[in-house]
């Protein structure tokens, strides 16, 4: 074994770690050394958003010590900024050992002096950020791997706004951490009394806010009888989802029940994410046995959404996170301007990587569109510097993320899910499905497609190949894709744009991150994007065509994914 992982194993092995701990250890030296090692071999990274990893023993694994070693650092930075009277908020979701992981959060922080709000059961990590802002907390803690598999578990740490940390507060925050060398340098107990208990209070308080956010509460009135399909896909959904469609006056709402208990063996799904189709199954099979109007899934923290429908053929579907999108961002602005809402300052957002349609939407409104780096704390950064001067309305983004309204800073699934069926009724008041919206808006605006390859680089070198591939575009960006030219490439971690043709170049006026784009002479953009928390990189294809009529739609969709196809064959990635 490598001495400098052997030095780490042998520390914990001498350290004041649980006895349990060491006799693990001891386990895996004699039956699998390459485990050990690989639960040694780094310290996992305190991130720009927190920590996640698998579960275990170890320095590179998510445990009660690098849970308890990261919240000293945050606590130190916390107390750096405001002093001595800081409050925090501390949630977590229905994951194995997120409940412990959140105790162990509060009780660091506690010992610390720090006055703590948490939460007395699993809750969906939205609530988590409203809280912040309603009790005026000067950071927060949620423990959540979000949509990953039943290994792993995290820790996502917020600042006084209720978003995920942004410059220089997670950069600050990461400084600290590294400062805690030794479990010995963490307070473990002592501030119990500092820790309060919070529920129902708080739920009755986000639920009323999210009320607050409907258009047409009339219409919800009329069409109470919609039929809903929600799954919560073992996850915390199931804390909040029902009541929030029940204030919006839904009252014909079906739980998939082999999904409703929270279980963070996740026992019915590989990946409970909404994403997949997988995942999605039980619920889709529930909705066409009922004939519903709508099937809507959450992710195990609630931050994320799915949503199925029928198609024009009466078949079940499940829209993708940039569909649904176009159909929210288009419903809130054409909403609020038939109700006389809109005003000259709304503003929308999404992510450079989430489909340009919705640029044309807000475009054709006369509305602003601001792009910004992926991830909702870059949507809530650009909401507070434009706080008083421009008022925001919706953000999203293609991973099956909305924002409805400003009174949080993060994704939310749950107001996602109250705003897609007040949608999908005002449609059916209509006469319409949500589907054939969408396709109206094509025919509109033309056909926008999108499609995402992901490929996993897994193990103790998967990092450093990713890197290579990231370099190798950077260098030697190709000149033609699927024989379409490439015109131009945009390096925002150089913060440089360039035409490739002319050889003229300009700087991006965002925060360094490690994204490529690709910008075809056809219109097409491709986006390579390395994860921040998971050993993997994101290829985003974007393509659009132009759409004469509804009739049109499935060969025009088809041409489009034909087109992406071929442009990963093409870049090798299939």
């Amino acid at each position: 074994m490598d001495s400098n992982i052997q030095a780490k194993v042998d520390s914990w092995l001498n350290g004041n770690y649980d006895q349990p701990v060491k006799d693990e250890i001891k386990k895996l030296q004699s039956e699998n050394p390459d485990e050990l090692a690989d639960a040694f071999y780094r310290n996992l990274e305190f991130g720009t958003g927190g920590l996640r990893g698998i579960m275990g023993i170890g320095t590179n694994r998510i445990n009660k010590y690098t849970i308890g070693i990261a919240t000293q650092g945050y606590a130190n930075y916390l107390k750096k900024c405001f002093g001595d009277n800081v409050k925090v908020a501390v949630a977590h979701d229905c994951r194995n050992n997120s409940r412990f992981f959140a105790e162990t959060t509060a009780n660091v922080f506690a010992a610390n002096g720090i006055k703590v709000y948490l939460f007395e059961a699993l809750r969906p990590t939205p609530e988590l950020s409203y809280t912040i802002r309603y009790l005026k907390c000067q950071g927060g803690v949620v423990c959540t791997a979000s949509h990953n598999p039943k290994e792993y578990n995290g820790y996502k740490a917020y600042w006084d706004d209720g978003a995920q940390m942004v410059p220089p507060h997670d950069t600050n925050t990461i400084i600290e951490v590294d400062k805690i060398t030794s479990v010995e340098d963490v307070k473990w107990s002592g501030g119990e009394e500092n820790i309060t208990i919070i529920g129902k209070d708080m739920d009755e308080a986000y639920i009323n806010m999210v009320a607050g956010l409907s258009v047409y509460p009339e219409i919800c009135k009329e069409q109470h009888d919609l039929k809903i399909v929600f799954t919560p896909i073992h996850g915390t959904g199931i804390m909040l989802v029902p009541q929030v469609l029940a204030k919006f006056g839904f009252d014909n709402v079906h739980i998939v029940e082999e999904q409703s208990t929270p279980d963070g063996n996740f026992p019915t799904v590989v990946y409970p994410n909404p994403e997949e189709k997988e995942a999605m199954s039980i619920g889709l099979k529930k909705a066409q046995e009922l004939d519903a109007d709508i099937l809507l899934g959450t992710d195990p923290d609630a931050d994320r959404v799915g949503i199925g429908v029928k198609n024009t053929e009466g078949e079940w579907v499940l829209m993708n996170g940039n569909q649904t999108a176009v159909l929210a961002f288009n419903y809130m602005i054409e909403a609020r301007k038939t109700k006389g809402l809109s005003e000259p300052n709304d503003m929308v957002v999404k992510t450079i990587v989430t489909t340009e349609m919705i640029d044309a939407i807000a475009k054709d409104n006369n509305i602003t569109c601001y792009n910004v780096l992926t991830g909702f704390k870059w949507i809530a950064a650009l909401i507070k510097e434009k706080e008083g001067k421009e008022k925001y309305i919706i953000g999203g983004e293609e991973s099956f993320g909305l924002m409805i309204g400003d009174e949080l800073r993060d994704k939310d699934a749950v107001s996602a899910v109250a705003l897609l069926c007040e949608m999908a009724a005002y449609e059916k008041s209509q006469g319409r499905s949500l589907y054939a919206k969408l396709i109206d808006l094509y025919v509109k605006y033309g056909i926008y497609k999108e499609g995402l390859i992901s490929i996993t680089k897994k193990g103790m070198n998967g990092a450093t190949e990713i890197a290579d591939m990231m370099k190798g575009y950077r260098d030697n960006p190709p000149q033609t894709i699927d024989g379409v030219a490439v015109t131009e490439l945009l390096d925002y971690d150089l913060q440089v744009g360039k035409n490739l043709q002319s050889g003229e170049s300009w700087k991006i006026d965002l925060p360094k991150s490690n994204v490529l784009q690709f910008a075809l002479s056809d219109g097409t953009k491709i986006s390579a994007r390395p994860s921040g928390t998971e050993p993997k990189i994101k290829f985003y294809f974007s393509v659009n065509e132009k759409l004469d009529s509804p009739a049109a739609f499935e060969a025009a969709a088809k041409a489009c994914d034909d087109k992406i196809a071929r442009m990963a064959a093409d870049l090798k990635l299939k």
